[in-house]
């Protein structure tokens, strides 16, 4: 990689408005310069590019001699158009920023795109040339545009003065259908000669023309990490695309065999399963539901203690349940028993012998205490004012 500092100068004249470069002489020419400054500077890190206008009132320097191409590439930006191209001047003050390049192991190249009439003769052009081939600076030259008075032989005549083992080119470009910097692409202002000429890498050329031969269209010389990253990623996909046609094989071959049954199938027997134990469990549930329902509506009924009520309803759970039937023809004769011992209990304390006997063989008990006696007399006068109660009381028709 040759080491290098450039000066590119660019024609900014009233010529520049045509169209015969799509969209126009000045954008076409400002997209060749920004792919110029890039192939530079990823040529060599420590290369430097300047640029700088021809057209005007003077000749206008937009940024000296840097490796940095943001800040190359901002100063194109707002070109003025107007005016005439100084060749000449331009090419001096090129010449004067490379001499005071920082680096002076940096060879010193001049770039100019001539895209507009040239007012010198072929002398004071012959004259600029052994000037720049005497300070060891060589020149490449852009030829688009006009063809008008002579301007390619004046061209022609200044790259033969300058010209020193092929370290100077000269490009023509036509006007038509191609773009300057696709023109240029190919050239040798761009690939350069390898031999002491612009030190141009044909990789830088093939990366900013969108790949070349390198895979994926990236120089791995010049970005290594985007080229290994690019070749990552293409091995994920071609690993995933083999395990994908592996899997559609497998699949394949176990339909054939019917060693397992589809997706589908096996999805409508898991929900038919579901549905029925869903529905089994829903019966019994649905039965002690309607139970439920029929006890509170019984206890909200609160139906009168009339015996006749009572025979009904025992007699309708006779014929509903033979247990719960059981249960209330238990319920009534142990009633009926508490009943008959209440009757004769109070029997015996109505004879006065029976308790006195009883009373007598208590350990620590007077039979003939008041207090004993007036319990006595409250017990037979309870007794008697319950029989009292059941003589009054009318008897049922027995119907």
């Amino acid at each position: 990689m040759v080491l290098e500092a450039t000066m590119i100068c660019i024609d900014n004249s009233e010529w520049m408005r045509n169209g015969d470069y799509s969209p126009s002489r000045l954008q076409a020419q400002a997209d060749a310069v920004k792919l110029l400054c890039g192939a530079k500077t990823q040529s060599n890190p420590e290369n430097t590019v300047g640029i700088l206008t021809m057209a005007g009132k003077q000749v206008r320097v937009l940024t000296t001699l840097t490796s940095d191409l943001g800040k190359i590439l901002s100063c194109m930006h707002g070109l003025e158009v107007g005016g005439e191209m100084n060749l000449s001047a331009g090419i001096q003050v090129a010449q004067l920023a490379l001499k005071h390049r920082q680096n002076k192991n940096q060879q010193q190249r001049i770039i100019v795109f001539a895209g507009s009439p040239i007012k010198y003769d072929k002398k004071v052009l012959e004259t600029i040339g052994k000037k720049l081939k005497k300070n060891n600076v060589s020149l490449d030259i852009v030829d688009f545009g006009e063809e008008e008075d002579g301007k390619p032989e004046k061209l022609e005549a200044l790259f033969a003065a300058v010209n020193s083992n092929d370290s100077s080119h000269i490009v023509h470009i036509p006007p038509g259908g191609t773009a300057i910097s696709d023109a240029l692409m190919n050239t040798p202002v761009f690939t350069g000669d390898g031999e002491g000429g612009s030190g141009f890498a044909a990789a830088a050329a093939a990366a900013a023309a969108g790949g070349g031969d390198f895979d994926f269209g990236v120089d791995p010389n010049l970005d290594p990490e985007l080229a290994l990253a690019l070749r990552v990623s293409m091995e994920e996909e071609r690993a995933r695309q083999e395990a994908a046609a592996k899997r559609a094989a497998d699949e394949a071959a176990r339909q054939e065999k019917g060693e397992e049954p589809s997706s589908k199938s096996q999805d409508t027997t898991m929900v038919e399963k579901a549905a029925e134990a869903t529905s089994s469990a829903a019966d019994p549930m649905d039965e002690v539901n309607a139970l439920l329902q029929q006890a509170i509506a019984l206890s909200m009924e609160n139906p009168a203690s009339d015996p006749s009520v009572r025979d009904s309803e025992m007699a309708e759970a006779t014929n509903d349940d033979q247990d719960l039937a059981m249960a209330l023809q238990m319920s009534i004769q142990e009633t009926a028993k508490d009943s008959s011992s209440q009757s004769d209990m109070s029997k015996a304390l109505e004879d006065q012998s029976f308790v006195s006997s009883v009373l007598a063989s208590l350990p620590g008990v007077d039979p003939n205490d008041p207090s004993v006696k007036e319990l006595l007399a409250s017990f037979q006068g309870q007794s008697e004012s319950g029989q009292k109660k059941d003589e009054d009381k009318p008897p049922s028709d027995d119907k």
